[in-house]
């Protein structure tokens, strides 16, 4: 069984490139990446999830 990584908003604002606050705003309009919501403030994402959206949203010019 494969362990997955939960990733904070901060390791996932350095691995995308958006801002912590994209992040947030994101959650609060319950858009842009999947994730977990532990507690009441701490919020985690998924490592496949983010890796997901990032492919997902990939633009490939040759593919034209």
């Amino acid at each position: 069984m494969t362990q997955n990584q939960y990733l904070t908003e901060k390791q996932v604002a350095e691995m995308t490139g958006f801002s912590i606050q994209t992040l947030r705003n994101w959650r609060h309009e319950s858009r842009g990446i999947p994730y977990l919501k532990i507690g009441r403030r701490s919020v985690r994402y998924l490592e496949p999830d983010v890796v997901e959206h990032m492919e997902k949203t990939r633009i490939n010019p040759e593919a034209n």
